[in-house]
């Protein structure tokens, strides 16, 4: 955006609260349309982007500010006329211009760390897995604001993602892919382990397959990362995308046997991958290796999927179930969810704190969790449910067409 004198960018609300002209009914007006325009758009900015603030000088009024919501910025703008309240609209709609058509991305690296502000010292926020497509909405010096699948907002560096026309990202997504399917691992410059190591890989890591005359009888899959680099990656520890995706299933037997492969790894504030996870980013992550891609905090995973009843005990779930975890609403506060983890039978779950472990909610176990059975707030049954802002891998075309 442009620099603006002082008085320019004083925010309309503070205008409003300490003008005395014949525009303070306007003024008020004004916020709270924007207010009301946010409210229904953009509830949880995490995921939407409305950015949108006003100014006035004298009688004129500006709307400046940024959003990737066009729907939202035209209702705002259809109020405003509707309510005769003349303005400039300085609101830069995203993806930017500058960015032309480069607006497509590809994870490039193992794990691309995202944050909440461009620059390394920045919270963690979330993380993306080589080759997640990702769309790229402003730059700022050598980081790109960017929304991942679950459209959670972030910034990465320009080491992490490259950056593609619509053509080429087709292009991509009409190519067969590779994804690994081991915890960790490595790939390689030729198709022996021995050999130098391209990068390191983490499960759900998929990359473009390049299929050659050798291939059938070979040990390793050829690969491609968006960046070009080529490489080699063992057969015993990835698939062809396509079948893995016509396979993978959110069952109960799979998310249980998924989840205790992570035990003990370690708790990693804003992880998503297995080279760390916060309580969310485990059962995200459990959730994603078994083609389903929910919601990134436990805050916004509590509102998908079907409620399941333990008003008296927990009998009623099953495997796979999520658990959460926080402060019951008051009259005074908001209900606050905090901590989510997963069913996996026998009155136990699983769950990112401190480390991937077990615990209880049986009172006489060994493992029995006295502090989050207490904070219990319910359960969820996530697993092939329609509820939420859930994603089915098989019927949603992320990774290919």
């Amino acid at each position: 955006m442009k620099k603006r004198s002082s008085l320019l960018t004083i925010p309309l609300l503070l205008l409003t609260l300490f003008s005395c002209s014949s525009d303070d009914k306007n003024d008020a007006v004004l916020v709270d349309d924007i207010a009301a325009i946010r409210s229904e758009y953009a509830p949880d900015k995490r995921v939407a982007l409305f950015d949108v603030s006003a100014y006035r000088i004298k009688n004129n009024y500006t709307l400046y500010g940024e959003s990737n919501l066009p729907d939202a910025v035209t209702a705002l703008r259809e109020r405003l006329t509707e309510e005769g309240i003349a303005f400039v609209d300085d609101i830069k709609l995203l993806p930017e211009e500058d960015l032309k058509d480069t607006t497509y991305g590809l994870v490039t690296i193992s794990v691309a760390n995202l944050r909440s502000n461009p620059k390394h010292s920045a919270e963690l926020g979330t993380q993306a897995t080589l080759g997640t497509p990702v769309k790229i909405l402003k730059k700022e010096g050598s980081w790109s604001l960017i929304q991942t699948p679950d459209q959670y907002l972030s910034w990465v560096d320009d080491g992490g993602i490259v950056a593609m026309n619509e053509a080429d990202y087709q292009q991509w997504k009409d190519a067969q892919k590779m994804i690994y399917t081991k915890i960790n691992g490595a790939t390689y410059v030729a198709p022996d382990v021995s050999s130098q190591v391209v990068s390191d890989i983490v499960a759900g890591g998929v990359l473009e397959l390049l299929v050659t005359d050798e291939d059938e009888g070979s040990d390793f899959f050829m690969v491609k990362y968006p960046d070009g680099r080529e490489a080699y990656v063992l057969k015993t520890e990835a698939a062809h995308y396509s079948d893995w995706l016509a396979t993978a299933e959110p069952s109960q037997e799979n998310l249980v046997t998924t989840a205790k492969q992570l035990m003990g790894l370690p708790y990693l504030w804003g992880g998503t991958s297995t080279k760390g996870v916060d309580c969310s980013g485990f059962t995200k992550t459990i959730y994603f290796l078994k083609g389903m891609i929910i919601p990134r905090d436990a805050s916004q995973q509590v509102h998908t999927g079907e409620t399941i009843d333990t008003e008296n005990n927990f009998n009623e779930l099953l495997p796979g179930d999520l658990l959460f975890f926080g402060t019951p609403a008051t009259e005074d506060a908001k209900e606050r969810v905090v901590h989510v983890g997963m069913w996996i039978g026998d009155n136990q779950f699983i769950h990112s704190s401190g480390q991937v472990h077990i615990s209880s909610m049986d009172k006489k176990a060994a493992n029995y969790d006295a502090h989050n059975h207490d904070r219990f707030l319910r359960a969820k049954r996530v697993a092939k449910s329609t509820v939420g802002a859930l994603v089915d891998l098989k019927q949603s075309p992320i990774f290919n067409d």
